[in-house]
This record gives structure tokens, sequence and C-alpha cells, in this order.
């Protein structure tokens, strides 16, 4: 590379320290700014004829111009693009650090540490969004980890411009799929969903030290899974689990945005809930102190007298619930991964019996005879009865999916009911059902899962989901 040590009459390129299949990035001084710089020298495709290397300089140096748009604290910046020797050279910050791919060599991260480490992408990648620009690459290898700390984002666009993660005319894949939204993989165009599939993909890795559509030596094999969408649920991940399994979701349309994913994940930095309830304001003067205290004796007047309403029914509780799916419901935006428990609305209840009314007692129902009558009972107690709920949990259940009471109440605060029909007796210890889950802000989203049931002191308790 004789020929390139001086590029443009400007940069003199010192070393390499970087690179893979769409180029080689150099560690180089700008002389004019009197500054060292990462310069990526791109590689255009071999064997396709002058026409297609044309194309793929020309992408490169648009995706370049328009990845120069951001400029964010948590993002590589661009300089500039320039076209020298016949192919594309990006000029860029240059930032002492290892990458998130060399990082993970050593083995998984702990959930702390990727929680830091990803609130910082989710600031860059959300700004990014603002500004319309797809990333389409996110993966460990574009994950810079500073010497100082500091974690960047960068490579927006870059691999859409060079062709990468597609099947070239030999039939070989350029590029990995392990990182791709299952909608890009079946190929249709990246979006700000595919984007944020891919940092769940990403941040996937890091927890559970592999990808999630696992491995395999033939790499169209595992662009099949990728375009399946099927993965291999976390195991490793922690109170992270509800949240990757909803940036993992296969539907497009039922992931949290990136500005949402931000959100909750500062949340979780601190340990607060997850899902933001907005604040009633103080009441101003003793006529606002006066009127919040009548309004609360008033709702629990209210509370109480539901309570000796139920508690004189003789009934019990609706007959009509079910435990916390895994998978994602089928329709409208995904629930949280935690013991999927939607809100009530009871539709296998006896004609008579009305639907639940939300009551914050704890005592659990009454025991049920068979798997089928305590998952009818368990998603009769929700969302109003959490406690009550999450005590059909079995510690089994709990410990993995990283469940709290806490991030328990946080998934069915977005709930205002739920109900569930067709429950079928699948054996001694297990039932299936259709759960309709209502979400307060409108929409209705159903899933059928299959339960598998222990029992204990006298109760069946809901051990995992399938």
């Amino acid at each position: 590379m004789e020929e390139t040590r001086r590029l443009a009459d400007r940069f003199d390129l010192i070393e390499p320290v970087g690179g893979g299949s769409m180029g080689t990035v150099w560690r180089a001084r700008d002389d004019n700014l009197e500054r060292i710089v990462a310069v990526k020298e791109l590689l255009l495709p071999h064997g396709q004829g002058e026409q297609k290397s044309d194309e793929a300089k020309n992408r490169a140096l648009r995706e370049a111009r328009i990845a120069a748009r951001l400029v964010h604290p948590h993002a590589i910046t661009v300089f500039g693009v320039i076209d020298e020797q016949d192919r594309p050279w990006i000029i860029m910050e240059y930032l002492p650090s290892t990458s998130l791919a060399d990082k993970l060599r050593e083995g998984p991260m702990e959930a702390d540490d990727v929680i830091r480490l990803s609130i910082q992408l989710c600031s860059a990648l959300a700004a990014a969004h603002r500004a319309g620009i797809v990333h389409r690459d996110i993966k460990p290898g574009n994950v810079l980890l500073g010497d100082d700390g500091t974690v960047k984002i960068t490579d927006f666009g870059i691999s859409r411009a060079m062709g990468d993660v597609q099947l070239t005319a030999t039939g070989e894949i350029s590029g990995t799929p392990a990182f791709l939204a299952p909608e890009v993989a079946r190929g249709e165009d990246a979006t700000f969903a595919s984007d944020v599939f891919s940092l769940g993909a990403t941040l996937y890795t890091a927890l559970e030290g592999g990808t999630p559509y696992g491995t395999a030596e033939n790499p169209i094999a595992l662009l099949y899974r990728a375009s399946s969408g099927e993965i291999t649920p976390p195991v490793k991940s922690g109170i992270l689990t509800p949240l990757l399994t909803r940036l993992l979701d296969v539907r497009p349309d039922s992931r949290p945005t990136m500005t949402e994913t931000e959100r909750e994940l500062r949340a979780l930095a601190i340990g607060a809930p997850t899902t933001l309830v907005a604040e009633e304001p103080p009441p101003r003067g003793r006529k606002g102190v006066l009127i919040a205290l009548i309004a609360g004796f008033l709702v629990l007047a209210v509370a109480a007298a539901i309570v000796v309403v139920v508690l004189t029914r003789g009934d019990g509780t609706p007959s009509d619930a079910a435990p916390p799916p895994s998978s994602q419901p089928q329709t409208g935006a995904p629930p949280s991964s935690a013991p999927v428990v939607p809100p009530q609305s009871v539709s296998s209840a006896p004609p008579s019996t009305p639907p639940s009314t939300p009551v914050s007692s704890s005592a659990p129902p009454p025991a049920a005879q068979t798997p089928g009558q305590a998952l009818s009972a368990y998603y009769g107690l929700l969302p109003g009865n959490l406690e009550a709920a999450f005590g059909l949990l079995s510690d089994n259940f709990k410990r993995s999916r990283g469940q709290t009471l806490a991030t328990y109440g946080n998934f069915w605060g977005r709930f205002q009911a739920v109900s569930v029909s067709n429950v079928t007796e699948r054996g001694a210890n297990s039932a299936s059902a259709t759960i309709t889950y209502v979400r307060k802000g409108g929409g209705t989203e159903s899933e059928t899962a299959t339960f598998v049931l222990v029992q204990q002191d006298g109760r069946y308790l809901i051990d995992s989901q399938r």
C-alpha cells in the first residue's frame, strides 16, 4: 500500500488499526488541522464489473455524507469523504479504543455493564433516527469502547453502501447475518425498527455470549434462520430479559423505538420502574390540600365498598386468568417479556359474574382443582390484584425471567383488561389458552400459549410457558 501512504496531499497514513470485509481503517495525521484522524479505505466489490464498482463507490460517498450530518458525543463523527485512487475514503474522528466484538472474546458481560454501555449507544442512535438516519449495521464490531470509558457507534450506512450482508454473484455472503432483523434478512429495506432489532441482537450477544440466531457453519443456513426470526430465548440477561424480548420481536411494529429503549435503559440503571407514569401536580394552598384529602377519603370509601362486595359474593375471583406469556402477542405492540399477564377482562367467567374490579387486596384466590382452572384464576386477578397474581408464579418462573414484583407491576401497568378463552387441559399439569390483552391506550392483541403448572401447598403455580 505504499501508494496510499499520502492521501489527497493532506493525510499521512500512519498504521492500520482495524479492518474487515469492507476495507481497512488507518490511523492518520491531518496535516492541515494538525490532528490525528481515522481514515477508512473502502474496498469495492470484485468480479462484478466496472458499473457495479462505480455504483458501490457512489453509494458509499452518499452514505458517508449522510452520516456526516450526525454530530453526537456517542457517535464517531464523519469529517469528510474523498474519492482517490479509484476508491472512496472516509475521514473520521479517531478514538483510541477496542471494539465490543474484541471485548466479548473475553466472555459475556454483566447486565449492569451492558446497561451503561447501551445507554450511550441508544442516545446516539435515537439522535440519528430523529435526524432521519438509519444505521443499517449495528453489531459488536461497530461499537467502540474508548480507553476513557466512552462508548461510540461507527460506520453509519456503510454496510448497505458496500453491499454487505448480501449474496454475491458466486453465492457467497459478504458480512454476517447474525445481527440482521428478520425483515432485512428477507430482503426488505432497513428501517428504524430494524436498527432496534440489531441493537437488541448486539446486547443479547454481550449478555448471553452468543448471537440470538445461534451459530451455523453454513452462512446460508444462518441467513435462513435470521429471515424466520427464530431466536434462542435469553437465559443469562437478568433484568434486561424483558427489554431484550421486545427489541427482538419478529414484528417491526411491535418493537419499541430507540428513544423508548433509551428511556427504559435509564430507568433500569437507577432501579426505577420502566413504565413512565404522569405525575399529578400537588394541590396548591389549604383549599387544594382539603380537596386532595376529601378525594382520598372518597377513594378509600369506594375501595372498601368494593372489597366488601367481593368478599360477600362467595364466588371468589373471576375464573378467567392465565400466567405470564413468554412469547409476544400476535398483533399490536409487544408486551415485555416480564411475566406477561395483561389486564383483566374476563371472558370465561359465568354470565352472572361481572368482570373483576381491580382490588388492591393481596389475598390469594381459592385453590383451583385443575390446571385449566388455575390458569383462568390467575388472569382473573389481573391487572388489579398484582400481589396475589405474583404469588401464583413459582420461584423457578420468577428466576428464569429475572422477575420482581416491581418489574411485574411495571409490565401490567400498560394494560386495562385481559381475557382468557379456549382453555384446554393438556395433561395432569399443563393447559393451553388464548389470552387477549386490552391496552390502556386502546387496541387489543392476542396470543395462544401452553403453560406448565406445579402444585405447592395445595395450589397450582405457573412454572413455565411455551
